[in-house]
């Protein structure tokens, strides 16, 4: 069983047991959270397409660790005008761990 879940305006495909790294979410380490924006639900090979969430679907979840993702250089430069510029970002992100799909 697999579900297609929607967070941080993205999508990522989990089933139970999944470990994986997301945007932060506002939930203290240790805690569960529970998503409802399910789009796809996969039950031994029954899919349930939503329109656009399935009813009634969610994916639960505990939320391991909050981190920070590796860092990101961003170097700007225009030739000739003495102009160049460093930028570096690094997101944030929690990893979770689904539980259980509930559909």
């Amino acid at each position: 069983m697999y579900a297609v879940l929607e967070t941080g305006s993205k999508q990522y495909r989990v089933s139970a047991g999944d470990t994986l790294q997301i945007e932060r979410l506002d939930v203290p380490a240790g805690q569960p959270h529970t998503f409802n924006r399910v789009l796809l639900v996969s039950n031994d090979g029954k899919i349930t397409v939503g329109a656009p969430t399935v009813a009634g679907s969610t994916v639960e979840a505990d939320v391991v660790e909050h981190i920070r993702g590796v860092k990101v250089t961003t170097f700007k430069m225009k030739r000739r005008k003495g102009y160049h510029k460093t930028i570096g970002h690094r997101q944030e992100l929690t990893i979770v761990k689904i539980k259980e799909i509930k559909a």
